[in-house]
């Protein structure tokens, strides 16, 4: 099984946080629907099943960005459409709309319950004002609260996200935010500590004093508080930021971490298909220029068998799946087996990490610095 990401890489306004690649003026948006079809087209041939020399079939359709739900009902159903003339497709796929609150009027709700997406993920961020202002998210608190009230009437699996740390957010404050998600009855929610990104709004307003830098030691209380009330409401904390119902994990980031194939359409997109990976390049302009050229704006990589292994490690470690070590000696060796247990005999005895059943997990100590451990991990120094 396999997916597809299709970047939207439009936004109505800039978030102080955000560095993903999009633009803020809608001019090239039609001419970028018909790229966007056409690439899907140009690479329908990608995930070839050597054993059967055919396609593998596609199991989920994610629009990203961006905010996908700027495109109209007509654009998504048209993006879908090329999606299923150009590939084999499962019968009941997960198809997913990233779409932010301001975008989700009661109208609009029931126009996408009549489309072929069947899954929600929505902004929401924050229900405090203040914070929505310092984030300049282009919604409000009434907005995002009125969003999901409709949606729960039109859709059963919908996830949310969440940000902690946020400077001036107290314990109470987040574990409100908390609370008001689960008063909806959301299936799932993504919740990541807010980060300061290099060349963003938030970094320049935390460099000239507007805005305070996040504290480390917030963030790490908010995610304890974060695991703990979902824990207690019944959901599986299945992915270091992602936690679900029973049922409602992610298919679309599950098959990520778990190393399937996947093709990223659209500016900056990525693909992996086990053996490389590939980025779309990141520019409006010169990927519509190149698609309408029939080339295809791709870099791509060859991975080594020390980077196949430190992408197992990073995903792994994050997951409630963990490293297999069994799977590490055969599809790695010996020599990185007895190298991982090495490394990890330290945060074995810290108990940051455990092995139970031949799989190597963060313990719930550990979970907040999964990915500083996951990196002590990396197997750097191999002669290739």
């Amino acid at each position: 099984m396999s997916g597809i990401y299709i970047h939207i890489p439009f936004c109505k306004q800039a978030c102080h946080y955000c560095d993903f690649h999009f633009s803020t003026s809608m001019k090239k948006k039609d001419e970028m629907v018909l790229a966007l079809a056409k690439e899907i087209g140009m690479r329908k041939n990608e995930l070839l099943d050597s054993a059967r020399s055919d396609n593998e079939i596609i199991e989920t359709i994610y629009f990203g960005g961006g905010t996908p739900s700027v495109l109209t009902n007509d654009e998504i159903n048209f993006l879908i459409s090329e999606v299923y003339k150009n590939y084999k497709v499962v019968e009941n796929p997960e198809i997913t709309l990233e779409a932010n609150p301001d975008d989700l009027s009661a109208e609009r709700i029931l126009e996408l319950s009549k489309s072929p997406i069947n899954r929600l993920s929505i902004g929401i961020q924050s229900f405090y004002e203040e914070d929505l202002k310092m984030m300049n998210r282009a919604h409000n608190s009434a907005e995002a609260k009125k969003c999901l009230e409709e949606a729960k009437k039109y859709f059963d699996n919908i996830s949310l996200d969440l940000i902690y740390g946020i400077p001036g957010m107290s314990d109470e404050m987040w574990r409100q935010n908390i609370q008001t998600a689960l008063d909806f009855g959301i299936p799932h929610i993504s919740s990541y500590a807010l980060t300061v990104e290099p060349k963003t709004a938030l970094s320049k307003l935390i460099q000239t004093g507007k805005v305070a830098e996040p504290q480390d030691e917030v963030a790490s209380n908010h995610f304890l508080i974060l695991v703990e009330m979902l824990q207690q409401n019944g959901f599986i904390h299945y992915e270091l930021s992602n936690f679900g119902k029973e049922k409602y994990f992610s298919k679309n980031n599950s098959a990520y971490w778990l190393g399937k194939k996947y093709i990223g359409i659209g500016p900056s997109a990525h693909s992996y298909d086990g053996v490389k990976r590939g980025w779309n390049i990141a520019n409006n302009s010169l990927y519509l220029k190149a698609i309408q050229n029939n080339e295809l704006p791709i870099e791509t990589e060859i991975l080594t068998v020390s980077d196949r292994y430190n992408e197992y490690i990073m995903t792994g470690l994050r997951t409630i799946w963990g490293v297999s070590l069994e799977r590490i000696e055969k599809e790695f060796g010996s020599e990185y087996l007895n190298y991982l247990l090495e490394q990890a005999q330290k945060f074995l005895n810290d108990n940051l990490l455990s092995i139970e059943n031949n799989i190597l997990k963060p313990t719930p100590k550990g979970k907040f610095l999964t990915d500083g451990i996951a990196s002590d991990l990396f197997y750097l120094n191999l002669d290739e």
